[in-house]
């Protein structure tokens, strides 16, 4: 069974894993490999252990398997880039490639987006690389693709494609 809770200071080092695992094995192809073979779990938990101690008006949510522990990840809070109309932002969802199609992104989704609801953030939007075989998620639970960017990883031009919704009032919370 999995459950979706408020990540705490002590998840830094699963979530590491996580994050690192889950994007070797999502962007092998896409982003360079040079890339993939810096990250390092060790980096990635003193970036979390930052995040998780010096949080203010953003989230992190984990989903934690009662076999595997944490699987997956989930973050959130005021859009970043000052867009003048998307007020939240969904930052990130990360799951283990084993725990996909098994509707816990959509719990780690959910979990944001209610969390952006009680914080009054009446819309949201996201970043996703456009070739991220996930994507098309964010469609099927009616996101709009909206801007595309730029972003340049090891020489490589990768897009960047973002997603709306123009109401999470209106979001299914299931």
């Amino acid at each position: 069974m999995v459950v979706i809770r408020k990540a705490n200071l002590k998840d830094a080092g699963n979530m590491a894993k996580v994050h690192v695992d889950s994007w070797k094995t999502t962007y092998k192809g896409i982003v360079p490999d040079t890339y993939l073979e810096r990250l390092s779990y060790e980096r990635r938990e003193a970036m979390w252990k930052h995040i998780l101690s010096n949080q203010t008006n953003d989230v992190v949510f984990v989903a934690e398997d009662d076999e595997k522990g944490i699987v997956g990840f989930s973050s959130g809070g005021q859009e970043r880039s000052q867009n003048p109309v998307y007020q939240g932002e969904l930052y990130a969802i990360y799951l283990l490639q084993a725990f996909q199609g098994k509707g816990i992104g959509r719990q780690l989704t959910n979990a944001v987006v209610e969390y952006l609801i009680n914080r009054g953030y009446s819309n949201m939007l996201l970043w996703v690389l456009q070739d991220n075989p996930s994507r098309h998620y964010y469609e099927h639970i009616g996101g709009k693709q909206f801007s595309e960017k730029v972003e340049e990883m090891d020489g490589k031009a990768l897009i960047e494609c973002s997603y709306v919704w123009d109401d999470i009032h209106t979001w299914k919370l299931n």
